[in-house]
């Protein structure tokens, strides 16, 4: 299954073809902000809802490779870690 949908802001978000899941685009992550929600696609919480990261800080770019993305981000009381170009498929914008 392959599609794609307008999501919330207007970017067309695109489905990877395993089993219908939704991903971010490069662009998207680029345009993230402190404080907007993503939600993991795989990893849910215990009522099955997906789990809700918060980004927590400004996203990294690199001016040397335009594709090289850091996004800061929190989940919960102590959890934090970074999203980086590889990770785009297991987040997206509710």
């Amino acid at each position: 299954m392959s599609g794609s949908h307008l999501d919330r802001r207007g970017y067309a978000t695109n489905y990877i073809n395993m089993g219908g899941q939704k991903m971010i685009t490069l662009q998207q992550a680029k345009d993230l902000k402190f404080g907007d929600i993503l939600h993991h696609v795989t990893n849910k919480n215990s009522d099955k809802t997906p789990q809700r990261w918060k980004v927590n800080g400004k996203v990294k770019t690199w001016k040397r490779d335009i594709n090289r993305i850091s996004i800061p981000v929190k989940h919960g009381l102590y959890t934090y870690d970074h999203i980086t170009k590889n990770d785009l498929t297991l987040i997206d914008i509710p």
